[in-house]
């Protein structure tokens, strides 16, 4: 009798098991992930979740070796409630160029400008954007709408003065997943006559709805499940009032025909992938330019598994290039 080798057997029971249908790359990194045994999100205090978010993603550390980009800046400006908000720039080698707001995951509770750092990189190096990422106030010290009124404060900060940094005068929006859902509600606040060139949005929160197919079908994940996604809810909203505020759920927004082109990205195995694709159809509905972009076997979050997973990789090309199509429309190339 001989032992039996570890990893063959995670990856036998990645096979028969939830992670079966994802894309062999992806679900060779999600079980190595899984095998920390980290307690789902809304097994833990936010305090707690957000200290092993950052020993799990946190660090600018060697995306500067493996992402390098032009230069990088941190910077403060004066938010909306009167402290500093913090930002860091991104430039791509060749300047001025567009400019992209970006803003992270993260359920409003978590996230940081470093474990954002890959995601922002990837954006500066492949749109060949200066990326100005925000480290946005976070729930539950700050519910909505203070999240939203910072994301609209460095919007209209960086249309004012992104060209100090390295912009050529277009701006965009860009976020993910609660990012995301900022970046929509930034778009939907501004007018129409200085909206931005684009919104990107990756696996976008939309509505606060947890009956959607996907949401059944992907209930219990993996990396995001439904009770995650109620945890994150209660944590931002004052009450359930605010679940109907188009600047909370934006797929509730009575017009959407004055906001900014799209770029949506979904995920099959993605609890939000009808989130994503619900609003991308509202959009196209209104006459708004959209690309709705959806990938079979990938999961939430998959984007930032672009170093490691081909089939991410190529999904980030394809976004990166729609973007640019976006930011260049905008300039009228």
């Amino acid at each position: 009798m001989t032992d039996a080798d570890p990893a063959v057997d995670a990856d036998a029971a990645a096979d028969a098991g939830p992670l079966a249908d994802l894309d062999p790359d992806l679900r060779r990194v999600v079980s190595d992930i899984e095998s920390l045994g980290v307690p789902p999100w809304h097994a833990l205090s936010v305090r707690e979740a957000r200290r092993i978010e950052d020993d799990l993603f946190g660090g600018d550390g060697d995306p500067t070796e493996t992402l390098p980009v032009a230069s990088t800046l941190d910077l403060g400006i004066e938010g909306p409630d009167g402290d500093d908000l913090p930002l860091r720039v991104y430039r791509p080698p060749e300047t001025p160029a567009p400019t992209l707001v970006f803003f992270h995951g993260g359920g409003w509770c978590l996230g940081t400008l470093d474990s954002a750092a890959d995601l922002a990189r990837r954006l500066c190096r492949r749109v060949g954007a200066v990326v100005v990422s925000v480290d946005y106030r976070l729930a539950p010290d700050h519910r909505f709408p203070a999240p939203v009124d910072d994301a609209i404060r460095a919007l209209e900060w960086t249309r004012d003065h992104g060209e100090s940094l390295g912009g050529n005068g277009v701006v965009g929006v860009a976020g993910s997943s609660a990012g995301a859902n900022l970046a929509a509600a930034a778009a939907l606040a501004t007018p129409a006559d200085t909206a931005p060139a684009v919104q990107t949005l990756l696996y976008p929160i939309t509505d606060r709805a947890f009956a959607t197919d996907s949401y059944e079908a992907n209930a219990d994940g993996p990396l995001l499940t439904r009770e995650d996604m109620r945890y994150f809810w209660r944590q931002y909203l004052r009450s359930d009032v605010d679940a109907a505020n188009p600047y909370a759920a934006p797929l509730r927004a009575g017009d959407l025909g004055r906001t900014a082109p799209a770029v949506v990205v979904t995920a099959e195995r993605d609890p939000l992938r009808d989130d994503g694709a619900a609003y991308a159809a509202r959009l196209s509905d209104a006459g708004v330019p959209v690309d709705h972009l959806d990938y079979d076997g990938m999961c939430h979050g998959f984007c930032s598994f672009a170093g490691d997973v081909p089939a991410a990789d190529d999904a980030f090309d394809d976004l990166a290039a729609a973007t640019r199509e976006h930011l260049a429309a905008a300039r009228g190339e």
